[in-house]
Protein backbone atom coordinates (compact mmCIF):
# COMPACT_ATOMS: atom_id res chain seq x y z
CA UNK A 1 0.00 0.00 0.00
CA UNK A 2 1.41 3.48 -0.61
CA UNK A 3 -0.43 6.42 -1.27
CA UNK A 4 -2.48 5.75 -4.34
CA UNK A 5 -3.94 3.10 -2.63
CA UNK A 6 -7.84 2.91 -3.74
CA UNK A 7 -9.30 1.47 -0.36
CA UNK A 8 -12.61 -0.30 -0.21
CA UNK A 9 -13.92 -2.89 2.49
CA UNK A 10 -16.60 -4.55 4.56
CA UNK A 11 -19.02 -2.47 6.61
CA UNK A 12 -20.30 -4.87 9.07
CA UNK A 13 -20.64 -5.63 13.20
CA UNK A 14 -18.88 -7.64 13.18
CA UNK A 15 -16.76 -8.50 10.47
CA UNK A 16 -13.57 -10.57 11.75
CA UNK A 17 -14.63 -14.18 10.71
CA UNK A 18 -15.63 -12.75 7.10
CA UNK A 19 -14.07 -14.09 3.80
CA UNK A 20 -14.43 -11.02 1.69
CA UNK A 21 -11.33 -9.29 2.56
CA UNK A 22 -8.83 -12.47 1.32
CA UNK A 23 -10.94 -12.83 -2.06
CA UNK A 24 -10.97 -9.30 -2.96
CA UNK A 25 -7.62 -8.87 -2.21
CA UNK A 26 -6.53 -11.95 -4.21
CA UNK A 27 -8.35 -10.36 -6.93
CA UNK A 28 -6.49 -6.78 -6.90
CA UNK A 29 -2.98 -9.00 -6.86
CA UNK A 30 -4.41 -11.22 -9.62
CA UNK A 31 -4.74 -7.93 -12.39
CA UNK A 32 -1.94 -5.91 -10.18
CA UNK A 33 -4.31 -3.24 -9.12
CA UNK A 34 -3.54 -1.33 -6.44
CA UNK A 35 -5.95 -1.36 -4.56
CA UNK A 36 -7.17 -3.05 -1.03
CA UNK A 37 -9.65 -4.51 0.70
CA UNK A 38 -10.28 -3.51 4.68
CA UNK A 39 -12.83 -4.83 7.60
CA UNK A 40 -14.82 -2.03 8.67
CA UNK A 41 -16.68 -3.08 11.91
CA UNK A 42 -19.44 -0.52 12.56
CA UNK A 43 -21.40 -0.69 15.74
CA UNK A 44 -25.02 0.01 14.52
CA UNK A 45 -25.38 3.26 16.12
CA UNK A 46 -22.72 4.46 14.00
CA UNK A 47 -23.37 3.75 10.86
CA UNK A 48 -24.64 6.99 9.67
CA UNK A 49 -21.03 7.95 10.84
CA UNK A 50 -19.54 5.65 9.10
CA UNK A 51 -20.92 6.43 5.79
CA UNK A 52 -19.99 9.92 5.61
CA UNK A 53 -16.71 8.57 6.21
CA UNK A 54 -16.33 6.97 3.31
CA UNK A 55 -16.99 10.32 1.68
CA UNK A 56 -14.46 11.77 4.25
CA UNK A 57 -11.67 9.30 4.00
CA UNK A 58 -11.62 8.70 0.41
CA UNK A 59 -12.69 5.39 -0.02
CA UNK A 60 -13.71 4.24 -3.11
CA UNK A 61 -16.54 2.13 -2.49
CA UNK A 62 -17.70 -0.73 0.78
CA UNK A 63 -19.42 -3.89 0.87
CA UNK A 64 -22.30 -4.11 3.61
CA UNK A 65 -23.34 -7.15 6.04
CA UNK A 66 -25.50 -7.93 8.71
CA UNK A 67 -26.85 -6.22 10.33
CA UNK A 68 -26.75 -2.66 8.30
CA UNK A 69 -27.51 -3.77 5.05
CA UNK A 70 -30.67 -2.15 5.27
CA UNK A 71 -29.95 0.38 7.95
CA UNK A 72 -27.38 2.27 5.34
CA UNK A 73 -30.21 3.06 3.23
CA UNK A 74 -31.40 6.75 4.82
CA UNK A 75 -27.75 7.61 4.32
CA UNK A 76 -27.03 6.83 0.47
CA UNK A 77 -27.40 9.51 -2.51
CA UNK A 78 -29.38 7.26 -4.76
CA UNK A 79 -30.30 3.41 -5.19
CA UNK A 80 -30.15 0.89 -7.58
CA UNK A 81 -33.49 -0.76 -8.82
CA UNK A 82 -32.22 -3.88 -7.40
CA UNK A 83 -31.47 -2.18 -4.09
CA UNK A 84 -34.58 -0.38 -3.98
CA UNK A 85 -36.80 -3.29 -4.84
CA UNK A 86 -34.64 -6.02 -2.66
CA UNK A 87 -35.03 -3.21 0.33
CA UNK A 88 -31.56 -3.83 0.96
CA UNK A 89 -27.81 -2.46 0.31
CA UNK A 90 -25.00 -5.33 0.10
CA UNK A 91 -22.34 -2.85 -2.26
CA UNK A 92 -22.02 1.25 -1.96
CA UNK A 93 -19.71 2.85 -5.20
CA UNK A 94 -18.22 6.68 -4.21
CA UNK A 95 -18.58 8.29 -6.74
CA UNK A 96 -15.89 10.61 -7.82
CA UNK A 97 -17.90 13.74 -6.95
CA UNK A 98 -18.57 12.11 -3.57
CA UNK A 99 -21.93 10.80 -3.96
CA UNK A 100 -23.00 7.39 -2.60
CA UNK A 101 -24.41 5.22 -4.96
CA UNK A 102 -25.97 1.94 -3.22
CA UNK A 103 -26.16 -1.89 -5.18
CA UNK A 104 -27.08 -4.76 -4.49
CA UNK A 105 -25.08 -7.52 -6.14
CA UNK A 106 -26.55 -10.56 -3.89
CA UNK A 107 -29.28 -11.23 -6.41
CA UNK A 108 -27.32 -10.92 -9.51
CA UNK A 109 -24.68 -13.03 -7.85
CA UNK A 110 -27.53 -15.76 -6.94
CA UNK A 111 -28.23 -15.76 -10.39
CA UNK A 112 -25.26 -15.88 -11.82
CA UNK A 113 -24.27 -18.92 -9.93
CA UNK A 114 -27.49 -20.61 -10.75
CA UNK A 115 -25.90 -20.47 -14.37
CA UNK A 116 -22.37 -21.70 -13.88
CA UNK A 117 -24.05 -24.92 -12.48
CA UNK A 118 -26.30 -25.03 -15.63
CA UNK A 119 -29.85 -24.43 -13.83
CA UNK A 120 -32.08 -21.90 -15.06
CA UNK A 121 -34.92 -20.46 -13.26
CA UNK A 122 -37.39 -19.73 -16.48
CA UNK A 123 -40.20 -21.72 -16.33
CA UNK A 124 -39.31 -23.69 -13.12
CA UNK A 125 -41.09 -24.34 -9.76
CA UNK A 126 -39.05 -23.34 -6.56
CA UNK A 127 -39.44 -23.69 -2.98
CA UNK A 128 -38.03 -20.72 -1.05
CA UNK A 129 -37.14 -21.57 2.85
CA UNK A 130 -37.32 -18.44 4.92
CA UNK A 131 -38.54 -14.90 4.74
CA UNK A 132 -35.41 -12.93 5.59
CA UNK A 133 -33.39 -10.48 3.82
CA UNK A 134 -31.66 -13.33 1.40
CA UNK A 135 -34.76 -14.63 0.84
CA UNK A 136 -35.71 -11.10 -0.53
CA UNK A 137 -32.39 -11.15 -2.88
CA UNK A 138 -33.56 -14.72 -4.00
CA UNK A 139 -36.85 -14.01 -4.78
CA UNK A 140 -36.37 -11.09 -6.93
CA UNK A 141 -33.52 -12.68 -8.98
CA UNK A 142 -36.01 -15.86 -9.36
CA UNK A 143 -38.65 -13.20 -10.40
CA UNK A 144 -36.53 -12.00 -13.04
CA UNK A 145 -35.08 -14.62 -14.46
CA UNK A 146 -38.57 -16.11 -15.19
CA UNK A 147 -39.61 -18.66 -12.30
CA UNK A 148 -42.87 -20.10 -13.00
CA UNK A 149 -43.82 -20.17 -9.30
CA UNK A 150 -42.46 -19.57 -5.88
CA UNK A 151 -42.95 -21.30 -2.97
CA UNK A 152 -42.12 -18.97 -0.21
CA UNK A 153 -41.91 -21.11 3.50
CA UNK A 154 -41.55 -19.51 6.92
CA UNK A 155 -42.38 -20.90 10.30
CA UNK A 156 -43.94 -17.25 10.78
CA UNK A 157 -46.09 -17.62 8.08
CA UNK A 158 -47.47 -13.83 8.42
CA UNK A 159 -43.69 -12.66 6.99
CA UNK A 160 -43.75 -15.13 4.29
CA UNK A 161 -46.81 -13.47 3.06
CA UNK A 162 -45.69 -10.45 3.86
CA UNK A 163 -42.74 -10.91 1.65
CA UNK A 164 -44.78 -11.91 -1.05
CA UNK A 165 -46.99 -8.69 -0.94
CA UNK A 166 -43.54 -6.93 -1.01
CA UNK A 167 -43.36 -8.19 -4.33
CA UNK A 168 -46.55 -7.91 -5.79
CA UNK A 169 -46.03 -5.59 -8.26
CA UNK A 170 -42.78 -7.36 -9.55
CA UNK A 171 -44.02 -10.31 -10.29
CA UNK A 172 -43.04 -11.07 -13.66
CA UNK A 173 -46.10 -13.42 -14.43
CA UNK A 174 -44.81 -15.63 -11.73
CA UNK A 175 -47.29 -17.11 -8.94
CA UNK A 176 -46.08 -16.45 -5.52
CA UNK A 177 -47.72 -18.81 -2.98
CA UNK A 178 -46.67 -18.35 0.93
CA UNK A 179 -46.89 -21.43 3.29
CA UNK A 180 -46.07 -22.25 6.93
CA UNK A 181 -42.60 -23.97 7.55
CA UNK A 182 -42.38 -26.77 8.40
CA UNK A 183 -46.45 -27.69 7.48
CA UNK A 184 -45.75 -26.41 3.96
CA UNK A 185 -42.95 -28.94 2.67
CA UNK A 186 -44.72 -31.63 1.57
CA UNK A 187 -46.91 -29.42 -0.86
CA UNK A 188 -43.55 -27.84 -1.93
CA UNK A 189 -41.22 -31.04 -2.14
CA UNK A 190 -42.44 -31.35 -5.85
CA UNK A 191 -40.36 -28.41 -6.78
CA UNK A 192 -37.77 -28.45 -9.15
CA UNK A 193 -35.94 -26.16 -7.06
CA UNK A 194 -35.67 -25.87 -3.04
CA UNK A 195 -33.36 -23.07 -2.14
CA UNK A 196 -32.78 -22.36 1.62
CA UNK A 197 -32.28 -19.06 2.60
CA UNK A 198 -31.71 -19.71 6.45
CA UNK A 199 -28.79 -19.95 8.47
CA UNK A 200 -30.54 -23.38 9.40
CA UNK A 201 -27.01 -25.98 9.13
CA UNK A 202 -24.56 -23.40 9.16
CA UNK A 203 -21.25 -23.71 11.33
CA UNK A 204 -21.00 -24.66 14.29
CA UNK A 205 -24.64 -25.41 14.76
CA UNK A 206 -23.92 -28.01 11.41
CA UNK A 207 -27.31 -30.15 12.61
CA UNK A 208 -30.00 -27.88 11.57
CA UNK A 209 -31.89 -28.96 9.01
CA UNK A 210 -34.35 -26.55 7.03
CA UNK A 211 -35.92 -29.40 6.06
CA UNK A 212 -38.15 -32.44 6.82
CA UNK A 213 -35.63 -35.33 6.87
CA UNK A 214 -39.01 -37.60 6.04
CA UNK A 215 -40.07 -35.86 2.47
CA UNK A 216 -37.63 -37.04 0.15
CA UNK A 217 -36.03 -35.35 -2.78
CA UNK A 218 -35.81 -36.38 -6.21
CA UNK A 219 -33.33 -37.03 -9.18
CA UNK A 220 -33.57 -34.05 -11.57
CA UNK A 221 -34.51 -31.69 -8.77
CA UNK A 222 -31.90 -29.51 -7.12
CA UNK A 223 -31.11 -28.39 -3.93
CA UNK A 224 -29.28 -24.82 -3.17
CA UNK A 225 -28.10 -24.05 0.26
CA UNK A 226 -26.96 -20.62 0.88
CA UNK A 227 -25.22 -21.81 3.62
CA UNK A 228 -21.43 -22.15 2.52
CA UNK A 229 -19.41 -23.12 5.61
CA UNK A 230 -19.61 -26.49 6.11
CA UNK A 231 -19.31 -26.76 2.09
CA UNK A 232 -21.48 -30.11 2.47
CA UNK A 233 -24.42 -28.92 4.65
CA UNK A 234 -26.59 -31.80 6.15
CA UNK A 235 -28.98 -30.94 3.98
CA UNK A 236 -26.57 -30.75 0.93
CA UNK A 237 -25.92 -34.14 1.72
CA UNK A 238 -29.12 -35.12 2.64
CA UNK A 239 -30.20 -33.89 -1.32
CA UNK A 240 -26.83 -35.89 -2.61
CA UNK A 241 -27.34 -39.32 -0.90
CA UNK A 242 -31.25 -38.99 -2.55
CA UNK A 243 -29.91 -37.85 -6.07
CA UNK A 244 -30.87 -34.45 -5.95
CA UNK A 245 -28.09 -31.95 -7.56
CA UNK A 246 -26.80 -30.55 -4.83
CA UNK A 247 -25.63 -26.65 -4.95
CA UNK A 248 -23.51 -24.45 -2.05
CA UNK A 249 -24.03 -21.12 -1.44
CA UNK A 250 -20.23 -20.18 -1.58
CA UNK A 251 -20.73 -19.53 -5.12
CA UNK A 252 -23.26 -16.66 -4.62
CA UNK A 253 -20.55 -15.16 -2.22
CA UNK A 254 -18.04 -15.14 -5.07
CA UNK A 255 -20.24 -13.76 -7.83
CA UNK A 256 -21.80 -11.34 -5.63
CA UNK A 257 -18.28 -10.16 -4.68
CA UNK A 258 -16.71 -10.14 -8.31
CA UNK A 259 -19.92 -7.81 -9.44
CA UNK A 260 -19.09 -5.33 -6.26
CA UNK A 261 -15.27 -5.71 -7.61
CA UNK A 262 -16.31 -4.77 -10.91
CA UNK A 263 -18.96 -1.60 -10.48
CA UNK A 264 -15.55 -0.26 -7.71
CA UNK A 265 -12.91 -1.05 -10.64
CA UNK A 266 -14.68 -1.36 -13.83
CA UNK A 267 -12.46 -4.40 -14.41
CA UNK A 268 -13.38 -8.18 -15.09
CA UNK A 269 -13.38 -10.05 -12.23
CA UNK A 270 -11.50 -12.76 -12.02
CA UNK A 271 -13.66 -15.54 -10.28
CA UNK A 272 -11.82 -18.13 -10.81
CA UNK A 273 -9.03 -16.62 -8.73
CA UNK A 274 -11.78 -15.25 -5.91
CA UNK A 275 -13.47 -18.76 -5.25
CA UNK A 276 -9.54 -20.19 -4.97
CA UNK A 277 -9.66 -17.24 -2.45
CA UNK A 278 -12.29 -17.75 -0.33
CA UNK A 279 -11.97 -21.96 -0.59
CA UNK A 280 -8.31 -21.57 0.98
CA UNK A 281 -9.74 -19.02 3.93
CA UNK A 282 -12.75 -21.17 4.82
CA UNK A 283 -10.26 -24.16 5.06
CA UNK A 284 -7.85 -22.19 7.53
CA UNK A 285 -10.69 -21.36 9.72
CA UNK A 286 -11.93 -25.18 9.93
CA UNK A 287 -8.30 -25.99 10.82
CA UNK A 288 -7.85 -23.08 13.63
Amino acid sequence: MDATTAVVGLIGWPVRHSVSPALHNAAFAALGLNWAYVPLPVAPERVGEALRGLRALGLRGANVTVPHKQAVMPFLDSLSDAARTIGAVNTIVVEDDGRLVGDNTDARGFAADLAAHGVEAAGRTVAVVGAGGAARAVLYALLHGGAAQVTVLNRNLERAAALIAQFAADTHNSTLVACAFPDGIRAAATADLVINCTSLGMSPNIEGLPWDAGVQFWPGQVVYDLVYNPAQTRLLQLATAQGAQAVGGLGMLVWQGALAFQLWTDEEAPVAVMRAAAEKQLALRQAE
